[in-house]
């Protein structure tokens, strides 16, 4: 019999003992709760005050539809909203392109312009909830267009909570949703933390993310090896453009996933905390103690839901959403039990967030902070994840950083490789997936999915018409020429596009006139 490994490869002992811990020092390893190396939580006291933040993910079709959602999940006793939008939205197209035919309003919700964004939070007071905003190329567009709608409903900057994801390096290393080439990119991500720090000071700029890797089949080690690399690129980008690195760091956040392997998810969370404390003290010279902390959403593993039996997903989020618990999240998405079919129904999206209530108020989980420390199991596994990931850190250093690796085609290949590993196992059996190749059933029981309205497309197409037909065009047309003017100098591109979004250019218009002076990426054919 072989020898049970980790998702990382790294071996699993049947029985953990003070010999796994030798030489193990804890006040050097773990130090205390919300003191460096942050390895036990980054704040003293964790969920012993209050929960973590209940952040449920959600988007579909119109902005009109959207909104009902969010206001059921505030009903049911969500603690921040998170949005989702639509690929050609993602992708920076408006809804009556013909590259954005058959996607709108499928896989989120559709926003054209700041009109769709007054429908999208109508009735939601944005100064007084925190809201996160899974976008990245057009990260700023939308970012700017919720400030806008926020300042119509009387808010300032300053009153403003929530996070952009705004994490690009890994849509060329997994996901795809990149626009400009990563040069431009890095600009304009820099140039959005600059405007935050000035206007939007209490904002997340950036959500560095593993979960996307994760998803297309990353290990936990090569997830965070990945993630910890692409944020020190922006880091570096961000300083070279100019600023302190204690004037932007405090405002870093980071999301990873969880998986139903426990005990490495824990160890893996633990271990991302210590890596990077160490990483912004020793390699950037940070001084604010802000600046060293790891903070992070999590969201549990969608690729580890099945279409089989789907009401066992709610027993794998359960566990999953433990498990980001135990390993210090500040805010938890719990995947609804029939994502992998459908978008979630209003009942599904209902038991997910229940699932983190009866993690927060029923279990004892959160009456002491870290339960695991110490854990001869959970300690070692920490180290011996700690060590695998700075190795690949070290792999992603050797070729010139997370830019020259992705260019090389190394983080994906490496991701590749793992996932047809992991599709090797499920295929022979090796790898149990309850539902899928044991325990099944001859028939599932009929589910009934929710299904987005076709007649989105040319609804939303009728709305940007008479957009078009009603504003003044030249204004529109000033305002892109003056943040076209911006991209190809070295002033902030975001206040002449927040000129151009208030004279309701769409996010299309804008989109295409950065487009016109950075071009689009195309990736190099790494086989």
């Amino acid at each position: 019999m072989s020898e049970p490994r980790s998702e990382s490869g790294l071996p699993i002992r049947p029985v953990y003992g003070p010999d796994a811990l030798q030489g193990w020092d804890a006040a050097q390893q773990l130090g205390e709760p919300g003191q460096f190396p942050y390895t036990r939580g980054v704040y003293p006291n964790m969920y012993t005050g209050r929960p973590w933040t209940m952040r449920q993910y959600a988007g579909f079709g119109t902005a009109k539809e959207s909104n009902e959602r969010y206001h059921q999940l505030v009903a049911a006793g969500t603690g921040g909203l998170s949005v989702a939008f639509d690929l050609p939205t993602q992708m920076g197209y408006d809804s009556d392109e013909p590259i954005a035919h058959g996607e709108v309003g499928k896989v989120g919700v559709a926003i054209d312009s700041i009109d769709d964004m007054r429908v999208l939070f109508g009735g939601i007071p944005l100064g007084e909830v925190s809201t996160s905003m899974t976008i990245n190329a057009p990260g700023s567009v939308l970012l700017l267009l919720y400030q806008l709608v926020a300042e119509e409903q009387g808010f300032e900057g300053a009153q403003l909570t929530g996070t952009i994801q705004n994490d690009v390096l890994k849509e060329y290393i997994a996901r795809g949703t990149y626009i400009y080439p990563p040069k431009e990119s890095l600009r304009l991500i820099a140039d959005t933390f600059a405007y935050c720090r000035k206007e939007l000071p209490r904002w997340n700029t950036i959500s560095i993310s593993g979960y996307h890797m994760a998803e297309a089949g990353a290990t936990p080690a090569q997830e965070v090896a990945f993630t910890l690399a692409n944020a020190k690129a922006y880091v570096q980008a961000a300083i070279d453009a100019g600023l302190g690195v204690d004037d932007f760091a405090p405002r870093l956040s980071f999301f990873f996933v969880a998986r139903t392997t426990l005990l490495e998810e824990v160890a893996k969370f633990r271990a991302a905390r210590r890596i990077w404390a160490q990483v912004m003290r020793d390699e950037f010279g940070a001084k604010n103690p802000k600046s060293l902390m790891l903070r992070f959403h999590t969201q549990t593993a969608g690729v580890q839901l099945t279409a089989q039996q789907p009401e066992v997903n709610l027993v794998r989020v359960a566990l999953q959403g433990l498990g980001a618990v135990l390993g210090g999240t500040q805010s938890l998405h719990t995947n609804s039990y029939d994502e992998a079919i459908a978008l979630p129904t209003q009942k599904a999206a209902r038991l997910a967030l229940r699932t983190q209530q009866v993690i927060a108020y029923e279990t004892d989980v959160t009456k002491t902070v870290d339960p695991f420390a110490g854990s001869y199991v959970i300690e070692s596994m920490t180290d011996e994840l700690e060590t695998a990931i700075r190795d690949l850190m070290q792999a992603v250093d050797d070729r010139g950083g997370a830019v020259a690796a992705i260019e090389e085609g190394f983080q994906k290949s490496e991701i590749e490789r793992s996932a047809y590993q992991v599709a090797q196992e499920i295929d022979g059996g090796e790898r149990v997936v309850v539902g899928v190749n044991r325990f099944t059933v001859d028939d599932d029981e009929p589910y009934e999915p929710l299904r987005v309205n076709p007649a989105i497309e040319a609804e939303q197409a009728a709305r940007l018409a008479t957009l078009r037909a009603d504003r003044d065009q030249l204004a529109v047309d000033r305002a892109l020429a003056a943040l076209q003017d911006a991209a190809r100098g070295t002033d902030n591109v975001l206040y002449p596009m927040r000129e151009a979004l208030a004279a309701r250019a769409t996010v299309g218009e804008v989109c295409h006139a950065l487009r016109e002076v950075w071009g689009t990426y195309v990736p190099r054919d790494v086989f």
